[in-house]
């Protein structure tokens, strides 16, 4: 069963940029993550960066969280963001037409 997430991430206004270059730059190696399914970085228009994730299992979420993309972004990100990143693991409640009620 798939597992969506929704990562919010804060950049302090003067390291907006490199936080978001830090992002950018990552998105690709998660890509080639086993069990990802998506990856997708978007802006708030209060700066904020949220990243939509869909992954294959629960394991391979968790593999994620260890992973050398993620640790080396969370270095990339020290002291540059307004607080720790939020991140939610949701389950689907697929609703209405089964191609565009559920991710």
């Amino acid at each position: 069963m798939s597992v969506v997430v929704i990562a919010t991430i804060s950049p302090q206004p003067e390291h907006a940029e490199e936080v978001r270059q830090a992002v950018l730059d990552t998105v690709p190696r998660v890509h080639e993550e086993p069990g990802c399914e998506r990856y997708s970085l978007h802006q708030g228009r209060d700066g904020a960066l949220v990243m939509v994730e869909k992954w294959e299992s629960p394991e391979a979420l968790a593999t994620h969280g260890k992973a050398d993309a993620l640790s080396s972004l969370s270095g990339r990100l020290e002291g540059k963001l307004t607080g720790a990143p939020t991140v939610t693991v949701l389950d689907a409640l697929p609703a209405g037409d089964a191609g565009k009620g559920a991710l």
